[in-house]
């Protein structure tokens, strides 16, 4: 990280960074608690649920039913082991606050999204109930119940204006958004921002909110439509090519572990007032790459693999150049990125691969996290 990025964020002094960073990733730090997390069947929604079910955290669970066929929510069996599974839509405002006021949480970790960019260019309207009204629904039900609780709202990357000029965004850029998708989570990190400021201002509020933004996320058990790995693993996996629409798009690749170990890092520090506020989660800047890129490196590990290029001249525009500066994330928290890109491709596909050769998904999913978190 260069130094001249650490130099503008300067939040805390040395004593109190200390005491925060104390408290990072043990992930221990969850045993027995009541953990509510939105949109936990799906792809990190699950592997939330796996990291804090391996902790010894009370599990409770508020999504739609799984979207796809397999699903890493079913692979891992978490309708079964998770201390309530509730199937619901975060935009019913009603069976919300009644789920939170049911699981009484102490911590709750809010993914319930509609997260597909292509799609929100289908589902304009339904995009923006869900990513927008999704998350006042939440916040709301917190603010009428008052119970003590810690929030993460998630959010994206791409909540930013881009300009494409590929400058790191800091939490402190404005807010923006050309396509649906982009523009649902620009007004979302509006939202958060304006409950936090009305009702949760208070050092002593019970309610504490953050929200966090992460880039371009893969691992195993992704089985998402327009998704490069997805669409790597099923072309890969079936002994077809894969093709590759926007090859020269840069994005901030980063396993799975990586944002879901910040956002467990900042709930545990949300007794702090300073803290209550955006956070970016992005992996170093050296391990941005090239669609390109990623689809040769996936391809290394499956025989025959071969990768297509075909440019779509009628597909909906997508940012290019997609880059954060996570220096916050550093100088509070302590948080910074763990594997580079070789380690975060390679993760991604050995889960792929392990569970096509029949091994147990929960298995490889615990040795990932083991690996990972040790």
């Amino acid at each position: 990280m260069a130094a001249d990025n650490v130099i503008w964020y300067n939040l805390a002094t040395e004593k109190q960074r200390l005491t925060v960073r104390k408290k990072i990733m043990d992930t221990k730090d969850y045993k027995g608690k009541r953990v509510l997390i939105t949109g936990h069947t799906g792809f990190k929604g699950s592997w939330l649920s796996e990291i804090l079910l391996t902790a010894g955290a009370e599990v409770h669970g508020f999504a739609l039913e799984p979207e796809t066929k397999p699903a890493l929510f079913s692979q891992l069996r978490l309708a079964r082991r998770v201390a309530s599974h509730s199937i619901g839509d975060i935009r019913d405002a009603k069976a919300l606050l009644d789920a939170v006021s049911r699981v009484r949480p102490e911590f709750i970790f809010h993914l319930a999204a509609q997260p597909l960019v292509r799609r929100s260019y289908r589902e304009p309207a339904e995009t923006f109930a869900a990513n927008v009204m999704g998350t006042v629904n939440l916040l709301d039900a917190c603010r009428q119940l008052s119970l003590p609780c810690s929030i993460v709202c998630i959010t994206t990357d791409k909540c930013y204006e881009n300009d494409n000029s590929g400058r790191p965004f800091r939490e402190t850029d404005p807010m923006g958004g050309s396509d649906p998708y982009s523009a649902s989570k620009g007004a979302c990190e509006i939202a958060i921002a304006s409950y936090r400021r009305s009702f949760f201002s208070a050092p002593d509020s019970p309610v504490r909110v953050a929200s966090a933004r992460a880039g371009n996320v893969i691992g195993g058990g992704d089985w998402s439509e327009d998704r490069i790995v997805p669409d790597a693993m099923r072309a890969f996996l079936k002994g077809k090519p894969l093709v590759v629409r926007n090859r020269h798009a840069t994005r901030p690749w980063q396993h799975v572990l990586e944002p879901l170990s910040g956002y467990l890092a900042l709930a545990l520090v949300l007794d702090r007032p300073e803290c209550r506020s955006a956070f970016n989660f992005g992996p170093s800047p050296a391990t941005v790459r090239t669609v390109d890129a990623l689809a040769k490196r996936l391809a290394v590990h499956f025989p025959n693999a071969v990768v297509e290029h075909h440019a779509d001249p009628s597909a909906p525009a997508e940012a290019r150049l997609l880059q954060l500066d996570s220096t916050k994330a550093a100088v509070v928290l302590g948080w910074k990125p763990r594997w580079d890109f070789a380690r975060t491709v390679d993760e991604t596909a050995a889960w792929y691969s392990a569970v096509a050769r029949g091994e147990s998904p929960r298995a490889v999913t615990d040795a990932q996290i083991e690996r990972f978190f040790a």
